[in-house]
């Protein structure tokens, strides 16, 4: 006979240490950005203090700044070249197996390796300037990782080509799931192929958009290691992030209410993405 509660008690040890560590890790970081925590945790309340210094500080809002151009050039570039390779691929192509492997594999690196791998690429003494360079182009200059005000496109450029492949099988998946009468049926009443995709598939995809807009922003927003691999926040400030100001704060000035602030603020963004898509999905259940 089945017993209705061995499932919850299976279950429940993972519910526990998820609680614990997740959710309760988050109302402790919480609570650190309303208290008077310097260099170590002091519960003391200083209400709002944190969240007033925070926005008063010309280098978080530098950081947002930041974040703003990388995520929409990071979330943009990935989603229109995953989209582009998924209909690439989706036409049938020979060793389809092995592009789709080839274009995936960035995926299986860690941001840290990419950071490093292209921070040798852009370097200007050893990467794609000096190739040029000793190629007879003795004229030819890319210091973008060296200008603060072409830095931040760096990591840009890094951070698409590392998840590029991840949302190309995202909108591959969902192209593999569209009915193909749909496709012939148009065929038939004269489509071409462009219209058909433009008009009818890519619309179908509206699910799939939706799940990779919350996946690659949410891969924006807590983006560190590539920061810290390629350019370490610089130069100066020109690439700092809110999660690289976040770490800077807490671990490096000893500013731990300011850090938890801060931290607490991009929890708030992801919320902001995250919930209302929760919602609709709920919605649309129901």
């Amino acid at each position: 006979m089945k017993q209705p509660w061995l499932p919850r008690l299976v279950v429940a040890p993972s519910f526990i240490v998820s609680l614990l560590f997740i959710y309760g890790l988050m109302a402790w970081n919480g609570w650190l950005s309303v208290s008077a925590s310097r260099l170590l945790p002091n519960y003391e309340w200083a209400g709002l203090a944190n969240y007033e210094a925070l926005f008063e500080m010309e280098r978080w809002w530098l950081a947002l700044r930041n974040l703003a151009v990388f995520g929409g050039l990071f979330i943009g570039g990935a989603m229109a070249l995953g989209l582009l390779m998924a209909i690439l691929l989706d036409q049938k192509v020979r060793a389809e197996g092995a592009l789709r492997t080839i274009y995936l594999y960035p995926m299986a690196l860690s941001f840290i390796v990419t950071g490093t791998a292209w921070k040798w690429m852009l370097n200007p003494g050893t990467g794609l300037e000096q190739i040029v360079r000793d190629w007879g182009f003795e004229n030819f200059s890319f210091d973008w990782l060296i200008d603060s005000e072409m830095a931040i496109y760096c990591v840009a450029i890094a951070g698409v080509w590392q998840s590029a492949g991840f949302v190309m099988a995202l909108f591959l998946a969902g192209l593999r799931g569209i009915d193909d009468s749909i496709i012939k049926a148009a065929q038939i009443d004269g489509a071409s192929l462009p219209r058909i995709y433009w008009r009818i598939i890519i619309p179908s995809l509206r699910p799939v958009f939706f799940s990779t807009l919350l996946v690659v922003s949410h891969l924006a927003i807590k983006s560190f290691d590539l920061v810290m691999a390629l350019t370490s926040g610089g130069p100066g400030y020109a690439t700092d992030l809110p999660a690289t100001f976040m770490y800077t704060m807490a671990f490096s000035r000893g500013q731990i209410g300011l850090g938890a602030a801060s931290a607490m603020m991009m929890l708030a963004t992801v919320a902001a993405i995250v919930v209302p898509y929760l919602y609709s999905e709920l919605r649309a259940r129901r």
